[in-house]
């Protein structure tokens, strides 16, 4: 099976990373429960020299390197690869931080695992043919069987795909979201995401 995953809040906890940051920053205090936005300008109601700021200090390789992995996901991951499947780690990070984010998972013991930039969100301007890029029309070519999300905001990436199976890491920006379909499904943990992915792979 091929396997999509989102990097951050899927495999390491940059949300909770943010909270602290900012408050670092610019002494403001919002708790992780309270980002109801995936918009970290609108969540932490940041200036636009504030969000500016943020993102790039943010994206430093120390920073990237320090995030906490969410519990679990190493070995349910490596799990799938021992057994054969396909993993690409699908990240809207900007393809400047592919470096950093390749050593993170590296270091966490995901060196398996394919990891490729793809323009999400409309702020990035990648590198032209790299091998770790993705153009939108390449990406739309790809297919996969099962999904790792949390951005409602990255759902419509999957609307060529009308069958994939999506989890969606349930994070406070996307609880009250109408989740787009049927075989959306809600997982507070990875092992909740493991218990999904054999019901998927025993009906393959």
């Amino acid at each position: 099976m091929n396997i999509y995953i989102d990097f951050d809040d899927c495999l390491c906890e940059t949300a909770g990373f943010f909270t602290g940051f900012v408050k670092k920053l610019f002494g403001i205090n919002i708790p992780y429960e309270e980002m109801h936005s995936f918009n970290l300008q609108e969540s932490f109601g940041l200036t636009d020299e504030q969000y500016k700021y943020m993102m790039v200090e943010s994206h430093r390789p120390e920073m990237l390197l320090s995030l906490e992995e969410t519990p679990g996901a190493a070995g349910i991951v490596n799990s799938w690869i021992d057994r054969g499947h396909n993993v690409m780690i699908i990240t809207g990070r900007p393809s400047s931080t592919y470096e950093p984010s390749r050593r993170w998972l590296d270091d966490h013991g995901l060196e398996r695992a394919e990891l490729f930039c793809l323009n999400k969100y409309g702020r990035d301007t990648l590198l032209k043919d790299s091998r770790f890029t993705l153009e939108l029309e390449d990406y739309r070519k790809m297919s996969f069987d099962f999904a790792i999300e949390d951005s409602p905001m990255a759902f419509k990436y999957f609307d060529h795909l009308p069958e994939l199976k999506v989890c969606v890491f349930d994070r406070p920006w996307n609880r009250n979201c109408d989740l787009p379909g049927a075989n959306y499904s809600r997982c507070r943990s990875w092992e909740e995401i493991g218990a999904e992915f054999e019901g998927v792979y025993f009906c393959k």
